[in-house]
């Protein structure tokens, strides 16, 4: 149904006429309309988001899982989700963290947990890589909140590559943020951590008064501390590189969200705070932690801090990561700090790196701050005072571009390239649309509010499509609604929560369309042009993708790529285990070898590889009693390794139904005594 032929039908419904379908349209179509207590808007909006099989999105959409620890890929348009990506949680239909050795790897281990079982994560903030600020679309980020980690993943096939849990922190949330040449991604800490001086933090080691840091405000400012952590990643291995990394020090207040700013910003790291009265004592903390009039946005000269840090030698290396301090950091101009509205949780750079823009929950206004001031008041020295361990505030008259009275409960903005800005509004339930001012904005009405929209309940973050970049999109705005009362078919007392789009193409913002999402929190969301992204269909037969080499996926020596040359070999090692080694493959509708006997204790090493070659291909194998899943889509190579310590006969599987004798490519793992 084309766009013409909808907009007829929308007015023959608003005249409640009935009479022969325009061209187009057919009368069913009138019919269905009116059953189901259609208005003409909810005719128009079907037709403006409605995707046939066959015909592809405008945009992808990554959107974090909160809690659930994974990543969701959405189509923009259309709200369809197509892919879960498993990262910090493990994940049975992709056989993440089951027994599949290099999954097993990459999410459990010294590196990704630091020595400690973990095996839930709670994602915000993905990111893409960038070339000259530009996304490019290769790579995507995220971080885990709960347990400070960073993760990288592959946008050739949408898995993850690396995980690494970051020195020196327990929580963070300011991030995943890249720098302009994907350089470093930035993760902030959320909650202070307690900070040994000059050894900083790790845990089970780390010696300072633990039972006075939470309930003194003279330990709590002296033995708790943050860090700005700034992730090399080498983007021809896929995994980052703590050797070239470093860490800012800085005070225990709760940092929050970041952003790096370009062109006249270039240099500038951005990480907005609040908590600035400190998190100590008994008194509720929703209280203490509001009484402040203002909190403090950090202002770091990153470019400054890496060559104090990798060239000069002016950082201290603490628990694998080198590390400015906080006193250092002061000492030669690298942290400074501005008033910013209250618990702020929004810091957005404008496309044209002019600005930021943030938003305080619990003041009704944005303050825009130009990037070309704060420059100059540093190089001036303009300042209003300094914090209480000696870090300069800048004055906050000569940074500050605009101000917007916008709504109540401002959170992130986001900007569509064409000189505005939209900002989510916590407690008002809406979107606001305001200007920017000049050289972004070229109208006659700088820093003004020119829309809202109404949403629903406890929105969060929004998306526009390759915002926050030199060249956002500016045709759809998506919010993340925390809470979706009355809007879905009810499924008990945990509702899902709720994605909405808005059309913000034209002077007018439009609601859509909207949908549940109940796999997790999705707490942020970044969209991208879909043609930026460019994904395997297939791997090359026997390729292992968890090696990277020159950024390509390489083949491994253990693949068995023609049938026939699949093997069985038992072996002693040097500390006298014995290991059943098996190279196979699988194909339909067959896994060879079908049998694979070894001895209780024995290890027991697969490797095998899905010899297919055609799309859509993908097998998985499953070990009845052994809790092992590995997926191998067409071409792939994966290894699983457990030990035999069960005896038995043990049914092994396809779990990919993929092919009409599915249910006949099976074999027996046989354990004898």
């Amino acid at each position: 149904m084309g766009l013409v032929g909808g907009l007829a039908l929308s007015q023959l419904l608003a005249k409640g006429a009935v009479a022969p379908a325009p061209p187009g349209v057919s009368a069913r179509v009138q019919e269905l309309a009116a059953a189901r207590g259609l208005s003409p808007q909810d005719v128009e909006n079907a037709v403006a988001t409605y995707l046939p099989g066959g015909k592809y999105d405008e945009f992808y959409m990554f959107s974090s899982g909160g809690h659930s620890g994974q990543v969701a890929v959405y189509g923009l348009p259309s709200l369809k989700l197509y892919r879960i990506i498993a990262v910090f949680t493990p994940e049975p239909w992709q056989g993440w963290g089951y027994h599949d050795r290099k999954t097993m790897e990459v999410l459990f281990s010294e590196r990704a947990t630091a020595g400690r079982p973990l095996s839930w994560g709670d994602t915000h903030h993905p990111e893409f890589d960038r070339q000259n600020a530009e996304y490019v679309g290769r790579w995507l980020f995220i971080g885990d909140k709960v347990n400070g980690r960073a993760a990288a993943i592959s946008l050739l096939d949408f898995e993850t590559k690396d995980i690494v849990k970051i020195p020196n922190v327990q929580t963070i949330h300011g991030g995943a943020f890249t720098t302009p040449n994907t350089e470093y991604v930035l993760y902030a800490t959320q909650y202070p951590a307690p900070w040994e001086p000059g050894r900083g933090y790790k845990p089970g080691v780390t010696k300072v008064p633990w039972s006075q840091v939470v309930k003194d405000e003279k330990y709590f400012w002296e033995y708790m501390r943050g860090a700005l952590t700034f992730l090399a990643f080498d983007r021809n291995t896929g995994r980052f590189d703590l050797s070239k990394s470093f860490q800012i020090e800085v005070p225990p207040y709760v940092q929050d969200l970041s952003t790096i700013s370009w062109g006249p910003g270039d240099g500038l790291a951005f990480v907005n705070s609040f908590g600035t009265e400190g998190m100590f004592g008994e008194t509720p903390y929703e209280a203490k932690l509001s009484k402040n009039d203002y909190d403090l946005l950090h202002i770091v000269l990153w470019r400054k801090a890496e060559d104090l840090c990798l060239r000069q030698g002016r950082c201290k290396e603490i628990n694998g990561i080198k590390v400015l301090s906080l006193e250092d950091a002061i000492k030669e101009g690298v942290l400074f700090f501005v008033r910013e509205p209250k618990s702020p949780h929004g810091v957005d750079t404008s496309p044209g790196g002019h600005f930021i823009s943030v938003g305080g929950k619990l003041a009704p206004y944005a303050t825009v701050y130009s990037t070309e001031k704060i420059k100059q008041a540093i190089a001036d020295k303009k300042f209003e005072g300094q914090d209480r361990y000696g870090v300069p505030i800048l004055d906050y008259g000569s940074v500050v571009a605009g101000q917007v009275e916008v709504c109540l409960g401002p959170l992130h903005t986001e900007f569509d390239g064409r000189g505005n800005a939209y900002i989510s509004c916590f407690v008002e339930n809406v979107v606001t649309k305001f200007t920017l001012g000049s050289p972004e904005y070229r109208g006659d009405k700088p820093f003004t509010v020119v829309d809202k929209v109404q949403i629903h309940y406890n929105v969060g973050h929004i998306c526009v499509p390759e915002s926050n970049s030199p060249n956002p999109a500016g045709k759809y705005l998506v919010a993340l609604n925390k809470w979706s009362i009355d809007r879905f078919f009810p499924v008990g007392p945990l509702k899902p929560q709720n994605f909405q789009l808005i059309d913000i193409s034209g002077d007018k913002m439009r609601l859509l369309a909207e949908v549940p999402v109940g796999w997790g929190e999705p707490h942020y969301a970044k969209a991208i042009r879909a043609e930026k992204i460019k994904p395997l269909d297939v791997y090359p037969v026997g390729t292992d993708p968890h090696v990277m080499k020159d950024g390509q996926f390489q083949l491994s020596s253990n693949a068995v790529t023609e049938i026939g040359k699949e093997r069985v070999q038992r072996y002693q090692l040097p500390d006298g285990r014995w290991v059943t080694e098996v190279w196979g493959t699988v194909i339909r509708s067959t896994i060879r070898p079908n049998i694979i006997v070894a001895k209780k204790g024995d290890i027991v090493r697969l490797h095998l590889t899905n010899i297919e070659k055609s799309v859509d291909a993908t097998h998985g194998l499953a070990i009845a009693e052994y809790n092992v899943a590995a997926s191998l889509e067409p071409g792939e190579y994966a290894e699983i390794e457990f030990v035999a310590d069960i005896p038995g006969v043990f049914a092994f599987y396809c779990y990919e139904f993929c092919s009409p004798l599915h249910l006949e490519m099976v074999g027996w793992l046989v354990v004898e005594e």
